[in-house]
């Protein structure tokens, strides 16, 4: 290199530089990129998306084609430099030379370009796709026996290479995608996502309507009380059951019940003959399972019972919807009956309230995992019945008993002064 201008050496050199930025860069950008967003352009004709996907494919193999001209280029400005540098102040100028190339290609070849790749991979990987793709067939052989070399000392230590780069989410991953995805799905539209991913781990006792809110046509009142039941009802299905929740009959669709009132032909053995076998469901069902149920079985409602098989509740196909994208009905588990804020800031509930509900209606931070309603956590908590003016604090929340009935608490006031510091 004797010979050659020093002219020729700097531009060579810078020439170098440039090549070992585009390695880093490209090396970041490509690894950085959103592989379901790549598989997506590339399903949509992306010609750079198809080659980047490709080549990620088999990342053994890339990343070798990488550390191979990174290395080789890195090697041959380190050799330039040395040679300028003895032109230009003999071997006493080499130190000096290297300190500056180091920090040259520390700041401007590495730092500089992988930052802006990190931030902005899709403007970097795409186009250097395109380069790799080429230099990967002509420089195939040496690539791959590169990567054999690499495979056989990793074998040695009992590591396996090779694989097709794939990735799977967990659900509670893919919980977490959904939720960071603030600026591409509507916040609407992640809470149904979100609510579909709870229907695997959320069970029928957490969204069915308890056995003292089951309503239904009993066979021992009069018919002038049942066709008045009929009139008011605004369910569309309803329970056929004989003096007692414990005796039910069947279910039978409200409709069918209004033809036989109009043409005034109603009567307890037509009911009985309309109504269908009741469908018994284990409370601790998931909803998935459920919806599966009740397509094959062609089902809406069912009935939610214990190990002891005695009834707990009811839950419809609906109450499964208003799980998934919200409440749509016009009675709410959690109404504003149920919840009612003073002018003192303290909030007045229901015992009966459901959990889940009062925690969306109000976005308190109560545990959710054990009982299923607002009087439960409180038996759980206490341990005991609690008398009326009994004050205690739940989940961090100082709450008052103001009125206990049949063995259960009624209403709840929810003081002011910890829930405001829980919403700071």
């Amino acid at each position: 290199m004797s010979d050659i201008p020093l002219g020729i050496l700097f531009t060579l050199l810078l020439f170098l530089l440039m090549c070992s930025a585009f390695f880093s860069s490209s090396e970041t950008a490509l690894m950085m990129l959103n592989r379901y967003r790549l598989k997506h352009l590339a399903k949509e004709g992306h010609r750079g998306a198809r080659r980047a996907l490709k080549l990620l494919q088999t990342p053994e193999r890339l990343i070798g084609l990488i550390l191979l001209g990174n290395n080789f280029v890195n090697i041959l400005a380190s050799a330039i430099a040395t040679v300028i540098a003895l032109r230009l102040g003999g071997e006493a100028a080499i130190a000096a030379a290297t300190g500056i190339l180091t920090f040259v290609v520390l700041i401007y070849a590495e730092v500089i370009p992988k930052t802006f790749a990190a931030l902005h991979p899709e403007r970097i990987a795409y186009p250097a796709a395109a380069v790799y793709t080429l230099l990967l067939k002509l420089l195939f052989p040496v690539v791959w026996l590169v990567n054999r070399v690499t495979a056989f000392h990793l074998g040695m230590l009992g590591v396996k290479s090779g694989g097709d780069g794939e990735q799977s989410l967990s659900q509670d991953e893919l919980r977490t995608v959904v939720n960071e995805a603030t600026a591409l799905i509507p916040k609407r539209h992640r809470q149904m996502l979100i609510g579909l991913l709870d229907l695997e781990k959320t069970t029928v006792e957490d969204i069915m309507i308890p056995r003292n809110e089951v309503s239904g046509i009993d066979l021992q009142d009069p018919l002038d009380d049942i066709e008045d039941y009929l009139e008011n009802t605004h369910f569309t299905r309803l329970l056929v059951f004989d003096g007692s929740l414990d005796n039910i009959v069947g279910q039978i669709h409200t409709r069918r019940l209004l033809r036989m009132a109009m043409r005034h032909e109603i009567t307890k053995e037509g009911i009985i003959e309309l109504a269908k076998p009741p469908y018994y469901i284990p409370e601790g069902t998931s909803l998935s399972k459920l919806i599966n149920n009740f397509q094959r079985d062609r089902r809406r409602i069912g009935l939610v019972v214990d190990e002891y098989g005695d009834l707990q509740g009811l839950v419809t196909f609906g109450n499964i919807i208003e799980q998934i994208v919200g409440e749509f009905t016009t009675t709410p588990t959690a109404s504003i009956s149920d919840v009612n804020e003073q002018a003192d800031g303290s909030v007045l509930v229901k015992g009966s309230v459901n959990l889940r509900e009062l925690v969306k209606l109000t976005g308190w931070t109560l545990p959710t995992d054990g009982p299923k309603t607002l009087n439960g956590l409180i038996l759980e908590h206490m341990e005991s019945i609690p008398e009326p003016n009994t004050s205690m604090l739940l989940g961090g929340y100082p709450v008052e008993i103001l009125q206990t009935e049949d063995n259960m608490v009624k209403v709840v006031r929810f003081l002011p002064k910890l829930r405001k510091k829980q919403k700071k």
